[in-house]
């Protein structure tokens, strides 16, 4: 007669409880994060706590990707900061000048006049610790 043990429960560690308990992890970190990004405010969604009583660009300004100077001059959008600088003549005079934080570097924000035209050039780094270039031209 032969005797038959009966079966064990089996209560090793194995790869399955290994994966179902980093897979149970992995979702209560990420319902975690989930729920820290919905309580938090965003920085960009804070108000600014010492608003500028008169705006930079003002709202009836636009923008254009290139302005001529001069009649031969040109300005576009990406050239560089000295280019740019330069290809403005005597007849340009500097009305105002603002510097403030961009997402990537300083900004500068310059108000020219020319006779009876009114241009505003932006100024800022397009990469870290990159030169100034022209990000954008508004007429007025």
């Amino acid at each position: 007669m032969q005797v038959v043990d009966p079966p064990r429960p089996r209560f090793s560690f194995s790869s399955e409880w290994l994966t179902a308990a980093l897979f149970l992890a992995g979702t209560v970190l990420v319902g975690l994060l989930i729920v820290r990004e919905l309580r938090v405010v965003p920085a960009a969604a804070t108000p600014d706590p010492t608003p500028s009583s008169v705006p930079a660009i003002p709202p009836d300004a636009v923008s254009v990707p290139t302005l001529v100077v001069g009649g031969f001059r040109e300005i576009k959008v990406g050239d560089r900061a000295i280019d740019a600088l330069a290809q403005l003549g005597s007849s340009v005079s500097l009305l105002k000048q603002t510097t403030e934080q961009g997402p990537i570097g300083t900004r500068e924000i310059r108000t020219y006049q020319l006779s009876s035209t009114q241009f505003i050039v932006v100024f800022e780094p397009f990469e870290r610790k990159g030169e100034l270039r022209v990000a954008a031209i508004y007429l007025q």
